[in-house]
């Protein structure tokens, strides 16, 4: 049982490799989005509680910062609790409330946001989220301002179309008290009031989707007009290092025309 396993760890570590040496040299993405579906499914498959899951995934997310920070990727942008999501059981919505707070707190501490100066921020209606977890998000989003190598985007109480309208208010007001014209409204000026105004490319370069699913769900509906999507059928908890390579790999075979 175990030279068996051994044997095939080795394959795995030898497909890795090979894997990074078609990738290494290409053109990687500055932008990376992933939605983090699968974590109920893969907790309900081994019996346990989707809260499991949650953690579980949570738990991933440190791997996959480590293999962005190898493959140069500038910022990442995570899906991890919509508006929709409010509508799960309570006992689960506290879970994963939990969860979130864990993982911020640990963010405190992390090193290696310290070290690659990585700038993390909560996207989306923070003003739904519990009280305390706004405020820890607040301490997070203060310790890291002042970086600006790396990004480390969370969607939290998020959806596209919020986003939208939330822009669009943002706008509204500018005109009612008359900092703002009609004919001054343009792509530029909407794109200054969306909850990733802070990024230096709003725009995904890459959007991954595991659980199998195949739609993005209202994530970053204006900004991934032109984006590459990678669905994979796994669910998040079982996201490895090879599949990030792979997406990475189709990403680089595909040709970017942007509409020309």
């Amino acid at each position: 049982m175990l030279q068996s396993l051994l044997s095939v760890l080795g394959i795995y570590k030898i497909y890795e490799k090979w894997l990074w040496y078609q990738v290494k040299g290409g053109t990687k993405p500055e932008h990376v989005a992933i939605i983090l579906d699968g974590n109920r499914r893969w907790a309900s498959e081994r019996s346990l509680n989707p809260w499991i899951g949650h953690r579980y995934g949570a738990d991933k997310i440190e791997d996959l910062l480590d293999w962005c920070l190898d493959l140069g990727v500038k910022t990442i942008t995570l899906y991890a609790f919509s508006t929709e999501n409010f509508r799960r059981s309570p006992k689960e919505v506290n879970e994963i409330m939990q969860v979130a707070e864990e993982k911020l707190k640990a963010i405190l501490e992390n090193e290696k946001i310290r070290k690659n100066h990585v700038r993390v921020k909560a996207i989306g209606r923070l003003d739904l989220l519990p009280k305390k977890l706004q405020g820890l998000i607040r301490r997070v989003e203060e310790s890291t301002k002042s970086y600006d190598e790396r990004f480390l985007n969370v969607a939290l109480a998020y959806g596209g179309r919020a986003e939208i309208v939330d822009a669009t208010k943002k706008i509204a007001r500018k005109v009612e008290s008359g900092d703002l014209t009609i004919k001054e409204i343009d792509e530029k000026l909407f794109e200054e009031c969306l909850y990733t105004a802070h990024l230096p490319k709003q725009d995904p370069d890459l959007i991954i989707r595991t659980s199998g699913e195949e739609r993005l769900s209202g994530f970053l509906s204006w900004q991934s007009a032109y984006s590459e999507l990678c669905f994979l059928d796994m669910n998040w908890p079982e996201f490895r290092r090879i599949e990030l390579l792979r997406a990475v790999r189709t990403y680089q075979r595909r040709k970017r025309r942007f509409g020309h």
